[in-house]
């Protein structure tokens, strides 16, 4: 059964909202999302009429599409899934849905191989492997680094969509550290992407309006907010990341130049994969080899040095060195407590 588009953008509204378990959605709170959706998307500043919305749900209950989505009511006004994982987005494609993608498909393979393009290349291996695997009903023959149960990824398309509007956002936020949630207006700047991990960097409407680098997966809600929305005076975004591995820094931070050796056996990890875009070769030195990369000293930075072990040894600055010598110090450390015999104690506590 042909889907317009403006018919699919209703549906994956719905299906967004109903997804975000932290709100009550009511049939008016759809209808505001769908229209809102369909205005952004389309340009239509018509709202959606209230039997339009009822009548997708019942199309999104029923098979005709495919979808059986357990919809339900509770307390005979608010709408959500029966079932807390599912979404539309998981069941399987149908003819219609293979027969766009490829058309897509064929359409960025043109795109391949030029400069400005070359993000897309890994995009395009994707979709064609996805394609592979429900043509041909085999296993993918490309496995992608990927962690199913990673969190947050719900918040990419709403963080999204206030940096390119222009809006603020009311984020409730609790940290690793925090014994509770806190919430604040927040203006977003940039999406970063870092190990499959996901921050917004933006800025805080607190008093010193601070610019900060939030993780999505520590994220509980997100809402509009009235509040004007504060436009980005303080950085680069497109370089602001440039010196540092991973997302933490802040904007008077400087990078410096950090010296390490690394052993023969290894090397050519550090050469094949640089630690930096900055990383240059130095010498041979003491069966081994050192490198130089200039950024900024961060968490990321010690736990990539430090997942090297005994294979690398830092040489300067002088604070960095001392840092992972510390660390690697408190590791031995650990492993002189005899954990063994405390687990094999409570094994036989009765």
């Amino acid at each position: 059964m042909p889907v317009n588009r403006n018919a699919l953008i209703r549906y994956r509204t719905i299906d967004n909202c109903l997804r975000n378990r932290f709100k009550k959605w009511t049939l008016e709170a759809l209808i505001d999302a769908v229209s809102d959706a369909l205005y952004e998307y389309q340009g239509i500043d018509k709202g959606v009429s209230r039997r339009t919305v009822q009548a997708d749900i019942e199309m999104m209950r029923s098979n005709k599409l495919g979808y059986e989505a357990p919809i339900i009511v509770v307390d005979k006004k608010y709408y959500t899934y029966s079932d807390k994982d599912y979404s539309i987005t998981n069941i399987p494609l149908n003819h219609q849905d293979m027969q766009v993608l490829t058309e897509v498909s064929d359409l960025l393979k043109q795109f391949k191989g030029f400069n400005h393009f070359a993000d897309l290349n890994e995009m395009v291996s994707k979709l064609e492997d996805k394609i592979y695997t429900q043509k041909t009903n085999s296993p993918a023959v490309i496995d992608f680094e990927k962690n199913e149960n990673l969190k947050g990824l719900e918040w990419i398309e709403t963080i999204r969509k206030a940096i390119v509007a222009r809006k603020t956002i009311c984020v409730t936020y609790r940290s690793f550290k925090a014994r509770q949630a806190n919430s604040f207006c927040f203006s977003p700047y940039l999406l970063k992407e870092y190990r499959n991990r996901w921050f917004a960097l933006g800025v805080s409407h607190a008093r010193n309006k601070p610019l900060l680098t939030l993780a999505l997966d520590r994220i509980e809600t997100i809402e509009e907010h009235a509040d004007e929305y504060i436009p980005n005076t303080q950085i680069v975004l497109s370089t602001y990341y440039n010196d540092c591995l991973g997302v933490t820094k802040t904007p008077n931070q400087r990078a410096c130049e950090v010296i390490f050796w690394i052993d023969e056996a290894n090397a050519p990890y550090i050469i094949t994969k640089p630690l930096h875009h900055t990383q240059k070769f130095l010498t041979d030195e003491m069966n081994g080899k050192i490198f130089s990369i200039c950024v900024i000293p961060n968490f990321e930075l010690e736990r990539e040095l430090l997942g090297f072990g005994g294979k690398i040894r830092v040489l300067g600055p002088r604070n960095l060195r001392k840092r992972i010598k510390e660390e690697l110090q408190s590791a031995i450390d650990k492993y002189d407590i005899d954990l063994q015999a405390i687990i094999e104690d409570s094994e036989g506590t009765v």
